[in-house]
């Protein structure tokens, strides 16, 4: 009986291992083509987060959100017939138009771009746009129009980073002040993207935004493609190990295991984020890099390279992100930069303001800087009417003490005079 179950053991343990055999014998002679992928393990890294103060100190990044509201309302004031409104047009948008106080003392913040007046129907303050705001958005408004394609290219690359190659409208309104593009875009499609995009279903009531044709487009490369083949340092191949430029802070010191590990990070193949990804394995550090790709090209679409890390995170789903892709920023500080300023976290992509060669540079982006000159123009003017109100309410005070001196001396002479 002993025997007998000795004997049985063996066999079943030969059985094993022939079958095992058989099974790595056939994955080595078809060459699978997820094996390289599988091979790629996922390493855990952290990195200590260190400030920075060029990117910090970033201008254009920091008050483009703060000059959102501003030119939402400059646009509201356009878009009326007389070319100025009533507060009471605007006055109950202020969540709409992401305006944290009262819209009314909000305009008055700003008199170098919005001029009060008293309009000429109803008993409201009215605004209308200051003569060098008018000249701005003259100056704007032939941006949209000489750099249409431009514009209309930046939306279809950001509609054909998605996996189904489509964004419902919603997703796409809240982009648009990133990509540069109007905000009444969607409001006539028929009219602004001139046939280049359809809408389509996209179920539960939704509607979306899709390239017309998208499956016959020519390859459209990534800015890291381009770069690489302009270097030289690949064939332009779907899966060409291109290296992601790094730009260290000043400072920052990292592990040896790091370096190495970001050494051999570099070698892995680079996915273009316009390709299917289906079969890569989501815990690899090939689909890892994938994820850091599509982030940079996402980046290099907006106006300053830069966003909100939750506006982000709000498209995970429509880009086939990962649930924890905010790690990403995390892990590759020599790539993106976090900054805490105004009471958020933006995420800005390091390359655009270490390499002026490397990516183009948005057509609106100059535009943005002059509005964000004319609006500084504010503090001026208020300064100067505050002095100027200080000085007259001194000045009221001083001839009312000297009249309450001369009363006083021509009462008491008055009283010296009768007392004679």
């Amino acid at each position: 009986m002993i025997v007998d179950q000795s004997c049985h053991k063996t066999l079943k343990k030969l059985l094993t291992f022939s079958s095992n055999s058989l099974f790595f014998t056939l994955v080595n002679r078809y060459k699978l083509p997820f094996q390289h992928t599988q091979k790629c393990s996922y390493t855990n890294v952290y990195m200590k987060w260190k400030k920075d103060s060029y990117f910090d100190t970033i201008e254009s990044i920091h008050n483009s959100m703060k000059l959102k509201p501003i030119i939402a309302l400059k646009n509201c004031i356009i878009a009326s017939p007389e070319k100025c409104i009533p507060i009471s047009d605007v006055s109950k948008k202020g969540l709409q138009l992401d305006i944290p106080i009262k819209v009314a003392k909000f305009l008055r913040l700003y008199p170098s771009v919005f001029e009060e007046f008293t309009g000429p129907k109803y008993n409201l303050p009215w605004f209308r746009l200051t003569d060098k705001a008018i000249l701005l958005d003259d100056e704007e408004q032939r941006v949209y129009r000489d750099f249409k394609d431009d514009l209309d290219l930046r939306l279809k690359k950001f509609i054909l980073m998605s996996v189904e190659k489509r964004l419902p409208l919603k997703i796409i309104q809240g982009m648009l002040w990133y990509l540069g593009l109007p905000d009444d875009y969607l409001r006539n499609l028929e009219g602004q993207v001139g046939g280049c995009f359809e809408l389509v279903e996209m179920g539960d009531g939704l509607k979306g935004l899709s390239v017309v044709n998208s499956g016959n487009c020519e390859r459209i490369m990534s800015v890291l493609q381009r770069n690489a083949l302009r270097n030289g340092s690949c064939i332009g191949g779907p899966m060409d190990a291109i290296a992601i430029p790094l730009f260290p802070s000043k400072g920052m010191r990292l592990r040896t295991k790091i370096l190495d590990w970001l050494d051999d990070f570099q070698k892995l193949p680079y996915v273009s984020p316009y390709e299917e990804c289906l079969n890569l394995c989501p815990d690899s550090d090939v689909a890892e890099k994938r994820v850091l790709g599509l982030l940079h090209e996402l980046l290099t679409l907006f106006v300053e390279h830069s966003a909100e890390r939750k506006r982000i995170l709000c498209l995970r789903k429509y880009m086939g992100l990962p649930q924890k892709v905010h790690k990403a920023f995390e892990r590759h500080p020599h790539v993106f930069y976090l900054s805490l300023r105004n009471h958020t976290c933006t995420a800005i992509l390091k390359e655009a303001y270490c390499d002026e060669t490397a990516i183009e540079v948005h057509p609106l982006a100059e535009i943005r800087k002059k509005y964000i000159d004319l609006v500084k123009e504010s503090k001026v003017i208020l300064k100067k009417r505050r002095m100027r109100n200080h000085s007259l309410c001194v000045g009221d005070e001083d001839v009312k003490l000297d009249l309450g001196e001369d009363e006083t001396y021509n009462a008491r002479g008055h009283q010296q005079t009768i007392a004679f």
